[in-house]
């Protein structure tokens, strides 16, 4: 049997769908490897468009550059051509429109659900695609409890055929981490509280900064890893505190490094699908103060501080027990490394590919 897989991802920058990608992807060439995957009996291939793609290492699955298009046309009007008849795993959202044997993973339905956070073209295509993709594709898997609820909402999608497969976080267990980044930055001679920055307003880092103004001490700053300039948030009438470090870009050595240096880490997002960064921080031992919305509790369980990301009070107010109790924070640690035992790319690929059979 012949799985291709949707390789567009090696085309696009690594955001949280083309990580989920990347590590299924790696974790299939393991079993592929360890004989799990039965390769006498099955052969996995990425197709990705005939145009530079990222680099990306495997031993046991080909890459191929096949057609002349790129981006959606490749993907709709091409890549069916190549794999007519074969199965096709979907790994970012999108796929194929209308064809039937495929396997699609749908991360979350936020242009359905926060639609006035994207471009009029942008989300208008992808809910007909995203639609296109309940109503055809052979199986829908996606990635938390709470996101099979809203595809089943939005896309009238029978939550009885939809799989829940969670994420892994061997990626930042195994990864490298960059040991003196901490030092070379400064960032040893204060306690610090992490956060990861973004553009999208659904990430609410406004949340984080007015959350400051309520804390009792200042003997500690905040960093900010993310693409983000901070002057953004002028035009929200938000000043930001002498104590905030913006570190822009950082790599995923620099990443894991910061986790694990962090007095906490404060995630207050408003809808995630799952929420890979908090699962990141616990695999390192950094506690976490995390909003109890959408996916979030699923990905938390009870190794986390909970806030309600609407009131930075709220938020205030779990720094501030952390600030208080050492104690606190250290069973938030040991909970968490408990927590994050549970997620594995290696389980989440075993049950992608015995979805392929059911």
């Amino acid at each position: 049997m012949k799985v291709y897989i949707n390789g567009r991802f090696l085309t696009q920058s690594v955001t949280g769908v083309q990580r989920y990608a990347r590590e299924v992807v790696k974790a299939f060439d393991k079993l592929i490897g360890t004989g799990y995957i039965d390769s006498t009996k099955y052969s996995f291939y990425i197709l990705t468009p005939n145009k530079s793609i990222s680099e990306f290492q495997l031993n046991n699955i080909k890459i191929k550059q096949v057609g002349r298009f790129e981006g959606h046309l490749w993907e709709q009007i091409e890549l069916p051509f190549y794999v007519k008849g074969e199965m096709l795993l979907n790994l970012c959202n999108a796929g194929p429109g209308l064809k039937k044997q495929q396997i699609t993973v749908i991360h979350d339905t936020a242009v359905f659900a926060n639609s006035r956070n994207f471009s009029f073209i942008f989300r208008n295509w992808y809910k007909a695609m995203l639609s296109a993709q309940a109503k055809f594709s052979k199986k829908i898997v996606t990635v938390s409890e709470f996101s099979r609820g809203e595809i089943s909402k939005y896309l009238k999608h029978g939550k009885e055929k939809i799989k829940v497969i969670y994420e892994g976080n061997e990626h930042i267990t195994f990864g490298e981490e960059a040991t003196n980044y901490i030092e070379n930055k400064g960032l040893d001679k204060k306690p610090y509280i992490l956060a990861v920055s973004s553009l999208n307003p659904n990430k609410n880092f406004s949340a984080i900064v007015k959350a400051m103004t309520y804390l009792e001490s200042n003997d500690f700053n905040i960093v900010i890893a993310g693409g983000t300039d901070p002057k953004v948030f002028s035009q929200d009438g938000i000043d930001l505190p002498d104590n905030v470090i913006h570190l822009g870009y950082v790599s995923d050595s620099e990443l894991k490094a910061l986790y694990r240096g962090a007095f906490c880490f404060v995630y207050p997002s408003f809808y995630e699908g799952f929420g890979l960064p908090p699962l990141e921080a616990m695999t390192v031992g950094c506690p976490i103060i995390l909003s109890n919305r959408a996916s979030l509790p699923e990905v938390g369980g009870k190794a986390v501080l909970y806030c309600d990301p609407d009131k930075p009070k709220d938020i205030a107010d779990e720094i501030q027990k952390l600030l208080s109790d050492r104690n606190l924070r250290n069973d938030l640690v040991e909970k968490g490394l408990e927590q994050a035992s549970k997620f594995s790319w290696e389980n989440c690929a075993k049950e992608l590919f015995n979805s392929i059979n059911d």
